[in-house]
């Protein structure tokens, strides 16, 4: 005897820091926990923004710092929208992180 299975459709909703804009990436090293570099892409895939931090030590596994480069995310894909230009070391994640 057999039970039909029945397929349930859960519908998870994504983190409040994951953005419908587009995506970020952080470079860093191990060996220099102090440096990073922070890629901003939009949804077609093309950078938006480019920042490299020195003497900050960014913890991306942090919830906090997620939603500030959500916000950072969403400011330079809005930039990009107007200007076309990629844009590159304006402190925007060094201002953000240091207004916590």
């Amino acid at each position: 005897m057999q039970a039909p299975a029945f397929a349930q459709r859960i519908q998870r909703m994504p983190p409040s820091w994951v953005s419908d804009k587009g995506w970020w990436v952080v470079e860093s090293n191990i060996h220099t926990p102090k440096q990073h570099i922070v890629y901003f892409y939009n949804n077609e895939g093309v950078l938006v923004y480019k920042e490299k931090l020195e003497g900050i030590r960014l913890k991306p596994e942090k919830e906090a710092t997620k939603m500030q480069l959500k916000e950072v995310l969403e400011a330079s894909v809005l930039a990009w929208e107007i200007h076309h230009l990629l844009i590159e070391n304006e402190s925007l994640v060094v201002n953000r992180l240091r207004k916590k």
